[in-house]
């Protein structure tokens, strides 16, 4: 079925040819989805009132919006990338917490990999000793959680049965969604007992290079630093400073800066850094997660209803 001439449209601008999906084209049966390329020049009659988008500076985004869009829909949940200056009174809204399950996983991974010593335990031949090792274990263990997100709460709620103590900084020093995790307004006080510290805080220009000489300083000696945010909370400098001088003991790091990271890079190598490509957020529906987003939204935009998960440019997120 065709959507009728007066259709709502919209601007489907993403890299690649992922959505929409025949499930949401049958979802929504008098909608036209008209895809856009993400660079060169915009067709002169090209119309739409909703764009969904990438949270990207991609080439003429600037054009699109001018084609009487009303609202973005950003495809991710992280938005920094996103030129606020393009976005006028149209409404934001991104696709945040749909993927902190597996994102939560992966810095579980991550953290039991640190404590158990894996891969460094699995054998290629006969070891020096059986029987006999200085594993260290989650039981007890301190875990910083700077930022209460939709991840790091997805975090601590998996943490809980391991029997972690765990302390979030956040701006409100509003209490804890999940039991059991103390929270302060500090983020040194977060971080100064921690053995894990997980960065799940957006970027902003408040936030960006937190992490720097003086707060790894604060950290408690051997640490380990998890970071699933955005790779420009770290200043990396500072990061190989705190490895090399023993502050810190490991880094996993699922982002970084820049990204792609260019060959030859010291993360690459460093024996204290285990880098991942900024994959945690997969696994068999993240793609789909991502796509419902955006479909539960336009429900409501149909609707005439409020939409969710809108983004406050002022603050950033």
């Amino acid at each position: 079925m065709a959507p009728p001439d007066d259709a709502l449209r919209v601007l489907v601008h993403l890299w690649g040819e992922h959505f929409p999906t025949p499930a949401i084209r049958e979802r929504f049966p008098t909608v036209d989805f008209i895809q856009v390329r993400t660079d060169g020049p915009v067709a002169e009659d090209l119309y739409g009132e909703v764009c969904i988008t990438q949270a990207a500076r991609t080439g003429n985004l600037g054009e699109v919006l001018q084609r009487g869009v009303r609202w973005v829909q950003a495809l991710g949940q992280g938005v920094d990338h996103f030129p606020f200056e393009y976005l006028g009174d149209r409404t934001l809204t991104c696709a945040r917490g749909v993927n902190a399950v597996p994102i939560a996983e992966w810095v579980v991974a991550m953290l039991l990999t640190a404590v158990k010593q894996l891969p460094d335990h699995w054998l290629s031949e006969p070891p020096r000793r059986w029987v006999l090792a200085d594993l260290g274990s989650l039981e007890g263990a301190t875990v910083g959680l700077v930022g209460l997100g939709s991840i790091n709460r997805a975090v601590a709620e998996r943490l809980t049965p391991f029997g972690c103590r765990m302390v979030a900084v956040t701006r409100s020093g509003a209490p804890s969604p999940v039991p059991g995790v103390t929270v302060t307004t500090d983020v040194r006080e977060a971080v100064a007992d921690a053995d894990h510290v997980v960065i799940g805080a957006p970027l902003t220009p408040e936030t960006e290079h937190m992490f720097d000489d003086d707060l790894f300083a604060a950290m408690k000696p051997g640490a380990h630093l998890v970071n699933i945010a955005r790779g420009r909370l770290v200043d990396q400098d500072a990061l190989r400073r705190a490895l090399d001088g023993g502050r810190l003991g490991m880094a996993s790091l699922d982002v970084c800066e820049p990204e792609p990271l260019p060959a030859g890079h010291w993360l690459y190598s460093h024996p204290g850094v285990r880098l991942s490509a900024h994959v945690s957020w997969s696994d068999p529906g993240a793609l789909d997660r991502l796509h419902a987003a955006f479909a539960d939204n336009l429900e409501r935009w149909l609707a005439d209803e409020a939409l969710i998960d809108v983004v406050d440019p002022v603050a950033g997120y």
